[in-house]
């Protein structure tokens, strides 16, 4: 009678590094207020012009705004349309892949609701005790 091959279950498979790379990329870009704060109102409001957007995301600016939307338009985030009108009409709308993303960091959200009182808990506790202030090397 043959002897049963033994199978092995890797837990940690090699990584794709595109994909690692992509996820440190997303990672960062999401990590930027401004990224966030544009697939919100996108998300909320649906097709913007780039004025309207201005006005939706207190205090960026409108370099910061047109560098956000150039970044996220080439990820492949939001769907830039142009009009060829006098003067020049710009809209912007949230393409799938944005949509999924944003659905993705709504955990995020979740996760801060759900536990909101318990990491003010910790840092209220975590200052009380003064280690915010001493100098540390080992973090």
């Amino acid at each position: 009678m043959p002897q049963a091959e033994k199978i092995s279950f890797d837990p940690h498979p090699p990584v794709d590094p595109r994909v690692e790379m992509l996820v440190n990329e997303l990672i960062g870009r999401v990590a930027d207020k401004w990224t966030l704060l544009v697939l919100e109102e996108l998300e909320d409001h649906g097709t913007c012009r780039f004025t309207e957007l201005a006005r939706l995301v207190p205090g960026i600016s409108q370099k910061m705004l047109t560098q956000t939307l150039r970044a996220m338009e080439r990820d492949g985030l939001v769907h830039r349309q142009v009009f060829a009108v006098v003067p020049p009409k710009v809209e912007y709308c949230l393409t799938d892949l944005g949509r999924s993303l944003g659905e993705a960091f709504c955990g995020v959200w979740h996760w801060a609701e759900a536990h909101l009182c318990e990491v003010e808990g910790a840092r209220a506790a975590f200052d009380a005790r003064g280690e915010g202030s001493k100098s540390s090397s080992v973090i």
